[in-house]
């Protein structure tokens, strides 16, 4: 944006903004706020942005696991087993995978023939060799769109160094293309990413959906986000019955 832009969409003097920009005008409170809501900032770095100004952080950084938030909790496992017999998993921002369902296991454990994985971290089982990579049938294009939103995410939180040295060890796993290591501002997403995870001649093919906490005020619920599978075919919707009703039968 435009510093002109940016003045008109936080509704203030672009003479105001630039003096606060080289240093000459001390922001306030209020400021901030305008300028962090036409920024569209996560509430991290609306904490970074206001302790960078001389002031105290707004929000609050809970533990998922406290009382605080055991309604939060609820709500998310409820999600989550009400996605059975198809794969869900409640993930942060760095993409680690903090809950899953049943079925995210039990659908993982086929494709990958009983081989547990070496990670607790979505990104690292996509881009590993050795893991997870195995099984996506169309790895270039999942990885792809993966890499895109990582760039994002590097780019709308710059104190964030975890997700720039997790961004830096993803691009480093071996057949990583070289372009990827540039940020795109110019691809377009489309409209329904495809997954399709292969076991032989088995086929199972995936869309995903993301719900995340609506206005949330806490730093750890603006962070998480749940992940739920649905199948694309009937062939997929099948099998993952036919392993829920093995499983049960064991």
């Amino acid at each position: 944006m435009s510093q002109l832009d940016l003045a008109l969409e936080a509704g203030v003097s672009a003479r105001h903004l630039s003096c606060v920009e080289t240093g000459k005008a001390q922001p306030s409170r209020d400021m901030l706020a305008r300028l962090a809501d036409a920024l569209a900032m996560p509430l991290r770095e609306r904490n970074a942005l206001l302790m960078a100004a001389g002031f105290a952080p707004k929000y609050p950084e809970t533990a998922l696991a406290t009382p605080e938030l055991e309604q939060m909790r609820r709500a998310i496992e409820f999600i989550l087993v009400q996605q059975e017999p198809y794969p869900a998993f409640l993930l942060n921002r760095h993409w680690d995978v903090l809950m899953a369902n049943k079925a995210a296991a039990r659908i993982g454990d086929f494709v990958m023939r009983g081989k547990p994985s070496a990670h607790q971290n979505m990104l690292r089982q996509i881009f590993d060799p050795d893991d997870f990579r195995q099984a996506v049938a169309n790895w270039e294009e999942v990885a792809g769109s993966l890499i895109h939103h990582l760039h994002n995410e590097v780019a709308a939180s710059p104190s964030d160094t975890k997700a720039r040295e997790l961004l830096d060890e993803i691009l480093a796993y071996p057949g990583v293309p070289a372009r990827w290591r540039m940020r795109d501002l110019g691809m377009a997403p489309s409209p329904l990413l495809t997954t399709v995870l292969r076991r032989d001649d088995k086929e199972m093919q995936f869309f995903s959906t993301i719900t995340t906490f609506g206005t949330p005020r806490d730093v750890t619920l603006d962070e998480l986000h749940v992940e739920c599978c649905f199948p694309v075919d009937e062939a997929t919707a099948a099998l993952c019955r036919e392993l829920a009703q093995a499983e049960a039968a064991v």
